[in-house]
């Protein structure tokens, strides 16, 4: 696996937004996600429209909050029933997952080179995490991977440890 440290400006990303513990994510996560993939026509001020973000914060015990969401410009309204985020501009280290690798290894990889580097997650100050080592998670998926053998990039905000 490579890593890369990269700052990312802060943007603005509008989609749908899945709340719950980890047994509930079969198949309510993925239907979310391919509700915001289904609707993605809707806003036509996508910065790239062939990336659909997956933005995850621990923030719930034994589950996340998931944006499935596109980056969008200031001009995009909010379509009914969907939700906006603003990412603030964080350095991330960032790591690719491959098809045909399993999941698990590319972020228990990613844990131990961030165990063994000079970084550690960022946690926002005042939020309650409850992932002691990955709080914040973003994966980028291209619009056209293959839902059952994906590949998308990993970007985890970091702080010098």
């Amino acid at each position: 696996m490579s890593y890369k440290i990269i700052t990312l400006p802060a943007y603005r990303a509008v989609g749908l937004k899945w709340e719950g513990t980890f047994s509930e994510i079969v198949p309510n996560l993925k239907n979310v996600i391919q509700q915001a993939k289904n609707r993605a026509d809707e806003l036509e001020n996508k910065v790239n429209p062939n990336v659909q973000l997956g933005l995850s914060y621990h923030v719930i015990e034994n589950g996340f909050a998931h944006y499935a969401v596109y980056e969008v410009s200031e001009e995009q309204g909010i379509p009914e029933g969907m939700i906006e985020i603003r990412v603030p501009e964080w350095t991330y280290v960032m790591t690719t997952h491959n098809k045909g690798e399993d999941v698990q290894k590319t972020y228990t990889d990613l844990h131990q080179w961030l165990f063994d580097s000079e970084y550690t997650a960022f946690r926002e100050a005042g939020v309650d995490y409850f992932d002691p080592y990955m709080p914040i998670k973003h994966e980028y998926y291209p619009t056209n991977q293959d839902p059952n053998d994906p590949h998308f990039d990993i970007y985890i905000p970091i702080v010098k440890k």
